[in-house]
């Protein structure tokens, strides 16, 4: 297939509307309760649980939504917050924070195939067994990897049928607790047992990630419109996914904050509604799982796909199939997937949660930044704050972000150093490899779309020049020989007819 028919094939690929959007930011934040259940247990209790699930949207999930909305829909491009970075601090810390955010969700997303597992293991004890779980989380992550490399448009549909089919067991398992409910015992805590690091990874893990989705803009039609709109609803329908279930299960439940581990939503749908509840939710998991996975492999995929096309890997990871899926990221997205799938639960969300806990404080700096250094760029959305009041936004979700990292053991302080250093190695092995053409790299910008105003005028927004002339950097513009000979040539010329025009 030629390159030209290429472009045309991906330009005719379905574009992400509001809907598959919503459930794209769902997936790529929450998925569901699956996994809330050991906030129960670090927490000593519900109280803390409860409490925390209704303040961090506050200090967290709105400030970091409301970041996403204005500078996703500002640099409308895939690759998202490297834009973003790259545009405020230069190429190379936008390369660190590619590398940090696609480490960290490639961990994330090794998290779903064994919690999956860890679901499926309350009914088929044999999953306990190493014999079967390896062959299990292979074949769940190459089928599911298959999926993704068919369609973004596929993934998007198919994450609202999965977050419909997951949601709605816990609806039903929530009104069949309201005869049950003692709210009294949602009041409980045990201050002696509370494990605070894990308290905290736990509450941060379930409320992160609104930025990911941004790696995808340059997949979603009218973006300035769609993503506010799809980040809005998201958040509400992920802090309702969490507290409604908790609220029905500690409240019709006395049971002990230890039972509370990873699962055991399955074992509360049966005592509150009989096996057959039981059996529901662990479906509903496992389709939950597959949605959380699908959404967080699109969005690793197309960030490589557009560090590629600004020069900052080589053009293989920006190469479409003819669905107009990036396969070689795909395809090393779900072999860093495989390679970490051994770890356990705990240690993932401590070393995905370090990692990305740098990469959003870079991002709140691009943010502010932005503000300081070009404040008439076009930003279709704007957080509705001057510049002081947008750097008081992100102060408590970054003082969130030093306080989990401040928990964080010596072994992640050591695994997430180890990563960063090699970032910092790989980012001049590539410039040196590009330099010596040991590989190809794409040495022309994406071209600006063209956007609508609303008077129905074709134009092009200042912001997308930008993208192109700022933000889109290639890691080694320089130009040949022949350029530079030609451009003296043109200004030679130039300078002769303005001697021409001034003598007539």
């Amino acid at each position: 297939m030629s390159g030209e028919e290429m472009v045309n094939d991906v330009g005719n690929n379905p574009k992400l509307t509001v809907l598959p959007l919503i459930a794209l930011i769902f997936y790529e934040v929450s998925g569901g309760p699956f996994g809330v259940e050991d906030s129960v247990r670090a927490g000593g209790g519900p109280l803390l649980s409860l409490l925390g699930f209704l303040v961090f949207p506050l200090i967290w999930s709105i400030p970091e939504a409301l970041v996403t909305a204005e500078l996703a829909t500002s640099f409308p491009e895939n690759g998202g917050y490297v834009i973003w970075i790259s545009s405020a601090f230069g190429p190379f810390w936008g390369f660190q924070e590619g590398f940090w955010k696609w480490f960290s969700g490639v961990m994330d997303n090794a998290l779903y195939p064994v919690l999956f597992l860890d679901y499926l293991k309350h009914s088929f004890p044999l999953f306990n067994r190493l014999i079967a779980r390896i062959p299990a989380l292979l074949g769940i992550t190459v089928s599911l990897t298959y999926l993704n490399y068919r369609g973004l448009h596929i993934v998007g549909l198919s994450a609202v049928s999965l977050a419909v089919f997951s949601l709605f067991p816990f609806l039903v398992m929530a009104i069949l607790s309201v005869p049950h409910i003692r709210p009294k015992q949602w009041l409980v805590v045990d201050f002696k047992v509370v494990d605070w690091r894990g308290y905290f990874n736990s509450m941060f893990w379930n409320l992160n990630y609104w930025d990911k989705a941004s790696t995808l803009t340059g997949e979603v039609k009218n973006p300035s419109k769609t993503f506010p709109k799809a980040l809005l609803a998201a958040v509400i329908l992920v802090v309702s996914s969490y507290l409604i279930p908790l609220l029905a299960g500690t409240g019709a439940l006395h049971t002990s904050s230890s039972e509370w581990i990873d699962g055991y939503f399955a074992e509360v749908g049966m005592l509150i509604g009989g096996f057959w509840l039981k059996w529901w939710i662990q479906a509903a998991a496992a389709m939950s799982n597959m949605g959380l996975f699908e959404a967080e492999m699109s969005s690793d995929a197309f960030q490589l796909l557009g560090m590629s096309e600004m020069g900052m890997l080589p053009a293989i990871f920006a190469s479409r199939s003819k669905y107009g899926t990036p396969t070689v990221s795909i395809l090393c997205s779900a072999t860093g997937v495989i390679f970490l799938s051994w770890m356990s639960f705990q240690e993932i969300l401590e070393f995905l949660n370090f990692l990305y806990a740098i990469g959003m404080l870079l991002e709140f700096a691009a943010f502010i930044k932005l503000r300081l250094k070009k404040p008439d760029l076009h930003r279709p959305y704007r957080v509705p704050l001057q510049t002081f009041g947008a750097t008081m936004l992100c102060l408590p979700p970054a003082m969130l972000l030093i306080l989990v990292m401040c928990l964080a053991s010596l072994k992640t302080f050591l695994v997430s150093g180890a990563v960063i250093l090699l970032g910092v190695f790989l980012y001049p092995t590539l410039v040196h490899a590009k330099n010596r053409k040991w590989t190809r790299f794409e040495t022309e910008q994406p071209a600006a779309p063209l956007s609508t105003s609303l008077g129905g005028h074709l134009d092009v927004p200042e912001s997308r020049q930008e993208v192109t002339d700022e933000v889109s950097v290639s890691l080694l513009p320089a130009l040949s020989p022949s350029n530079i000979e030609k451009d003296c040539t043109e200004v030679l010329l130039e300078e002769d007819l303005k001697l021409e025009q001034g003598s007539q």
